[in-house]
């Protein structure tokens, strides 16, 4: 699906500060848009909570760095991270090259689940809030 230039991946939660969350057997995987992606252009470095890291809906679990700006990550779900991907140490660019797949910040064991995917939007809300930007 695609929201004016920006890549939107139906199945997703978003939040409105430009995270994805994909469930995956009572995990979630979490990112950056692709419309967050291309507004920090190049990607230099991305510093992440580390496993084991308690988080909170809406939290800081870490940054992205670009040569424009430092931009917060906030969690879509409280939880445990479980996971970090550690390529982006060495290649921080996959966050601009592949937002939605090699991309991928952290993996986490959430808490509240099904009470905290209310407060996300799903693939078509999203993509109605960033044409609305």
């Amino acid at each position: 699906m695609k929201a004016g230039k920006y890549e939107v991946i139906e199945g997703l939660l978003y939040t409105k500060e430009h995270e994805w969350v994909k469930i995956v057997d009572n995990r979630a995987i979490i990112g950056i848009t692709d419309y967050a992606a291309q507004l920090l252009h190049e990607v230099v470095y991305v510093t992440l909570s580390a496993v084991n890291t308690e988080v909170k809906q809406m939290q800081s679990l870490g940054s992205v760095e670009s040569v424009k700006a430092v931009s917060d990550i906030f969690s879509p779900l409280s939880g445990t991270i479980i996971k970090v991907n550690e390529n982006l140490t060495i290649h921080p660019e996959l966050v601009n090259n592949s937002a939605y797949n090699e991309g991928w910040l952290v993996e986490m064991k959430p808490k509240n689940l099904e009470a905290e995917k209310k407060n996300l939007l799903d693939s078509k809300g999203y993509a109605n809030f960033i044409e609305k930007l």
